[in-house]
Parts: structure tokens; C-alpha cells; sequence
């Protein structure tokens, strides 16, 4: 096993724990770029490193009550079937350089696009009170729609690149529901909604053969006690320099790829 393994586990883990998002956005281009693993061999490995780490975290904001079951039901509508039909494009595909490409220029582009996303959540939030405030009746009515679209997204981005589940579907819940979602009930209706996607995903690269099982465990064993420690340092870290670092990174890895 290479000592890199758990390290770079421990170093995501840490960020899962004082975040609660950078997964998947950061174990699938540091895979990439520092352990040099195939691309499609990255994405299936991180969909199962998130799926059994998410796993632990939904039931525990499940118990909290912090999972909004209606939401998660309208998500899962829009992204199984859409994470279903890119696992099909996927696997109909049999020349291994095309997806491979495919996959590191959308994971470059979702991870800038995440950087920004993760910078202006609370913009956002704002924006979408005063959307919200101005035009309600008529948001509410395609609300569902919006939502079950929103899932269609997420399904199809996740399934390929493995990113997205965490500051994209939080982004997303914030936009469509501002009045509705406390934080809490923001991260604990993401995490939920993630697990059967993510798993559904991994399965998926896993029949194709994109899951390296000893890498995977080398990850968690390092991820892990990284998550919680970073758990135990959430407070004593301005929050704010916790998203300028980890959109950063973000965008680095975005542009490194791209490039």
C-alpha cells in the first residue's frame, strides 16, 4: 500500500469534517493528479469512497430529523433515472482514452464551477429570499418540477465525474428552498438524497470495472480518523477561511485538469 493512500485520505477527511463537503470534489482530482489513477478508475472508486462515508453521515442527520423525506423523494425522481442512463452512455462507450477525456474536462469544469458555488452560498440564499418573496405562488406551483430537474442534474454529473453531491446539490436546495431549509436540514437532505445515488453510481463503475477495491481501502483507512478530528475542530475555525481554502483548492485542481 502506498503511504500516499491514507494520506491523502486523512487530508480529505479532515476537510469532510470541518466542511461537511469536498468529498468527492477533492479525493477524485487528487487521485488523478497525485496517485496518476485512470480517470474512469478515480470517478468509480471515489463514488464508493463518498457513498460509505455519506452512508454514516445520512443516518445520523436521519436520527437528528434533519432529512426533508418530500425533497429527497422529488431529488431521487430526476437522478437515479438520469444516473441509470449516464452509466448506460458509459458503458456503451469502448474506447477507454474518450471517456477518460470526457471525464476530466467536465470534472475540471464542475470543480470551478463548485469553487464559485462554495463562495457564494450565502449570496445566493439572499437572492433566492427575495425571489422567493417577490413571486412565491408562482414558485411554489413549479417547485416539484424544479426539484425533480434538479435531481436530473445532479444524477448525470455525479455518475460521471463523482463530484457535485455535496456543494452543488446544497447550492441547489438553497436556491429552491431558502425559507424552508435550515442549514442543518440543507446538509442533512443533501447527504441523504447522496447516499442511493452515489451507491447506485458506484455499482454501476463497479460492473464496469472502475473500482480498485485496495485503493479504496487504503482511502478510508486514512479518511476516517481524519474526519474526525476535523469534526472536533469545526469551532475553532473562522468558517469563512475554511471556504476561501477549500474553494481554492477547488479551483486549482479545476484548472490543473482543464489544463
Amino acid at each position: 500500500m502506498d503511504f500516499l493512500h491514507p494520506v491523502c485520505g486523512f487530508i480529505v477527511g479532515i476537510m469532510v469534517g470541518l466542511t461537511g463537503v469536498g468529498g468527492g470534489s477533492l479525493m477524485a482530482p487528487l487521485m488523478i493528479l497525485l496517485l496518476g489513477v485512470a480517470p474512469t478508475t478515480a470517478v468509480g472508486t471515489d463514488l464508493w469512497f463518498a457513498g460509505i462515508t455519506k452512508m454514516v453521515g445520512g443516518t445520523v442527520h436521519h436520527g437528528q430529523g434533519h432529512a426533508d423525506w418530500q425533497i429527497v423523494r422529488r431529488l431521487c425522481i430526476g437522478s437515479l433515472p438520469a444516473a441509470g442512463l449516464t452509466l448506460y452512455y458509459l458503458s456503451s462507450s469502448h474506447m477507454p482514452q474518450v471517456k477518460g477525456g470526457l471525464i476530466v474536462q467536465v470534472l475540471g469544469g464542475i470543480l470551478i464551477v463548485t469553487a464559485a458555488v462554495t463562495l457564494m452560498q450565502k449570496r445566493v440564499r439572499d437572492v433566492a429570499l427575495c425571489l422567493e418573496g417577490a413571486h412565491i405562488a408562482f414558485l411554489r406551483r413549479i417547485l416539484p418540477a424544479m426539484t425533480v430537474l434538479a435531481g436530473v442534474v445532479l444524477g448525470a454529473v455525479v455518475t460521471l465525474t463523482s463530484v457535485g453531491a455535496g456543494a452543488l446539490g446544497a447550492t441547489m436546495l438553497v436556491m429552491l428552498y431558502p425559507l424552508r431549509m435550515t442549514p442543518g436540514k440543507v446538509v442533512g437532505t443533501d447527504i441523504v438524497h447522496a447516499v442511493p445515488l452515489t451507491l447506485l453510481a458506484g455499482l454501476g463503475h463497479f460492473w464496469m470495472g472502475h473500482v480498485d477495491l485496495m485503493l479504496l481501502g487504503s482511502l478510508l483507512l486514512g479518511s476516517i480518523p481524519g474526519i474526525v478530528i476535523g469534526s472536533r475542530l469545526t469551532g475553532m475555525i473562522n468558517p469563512a477561511y475554511l471556504r476561501t481554502a477549500l474553494a481554492a483548492m477547488l479551483l486549482l485542481s479545476g484548472i490543473r485538469l482543464l489544463g
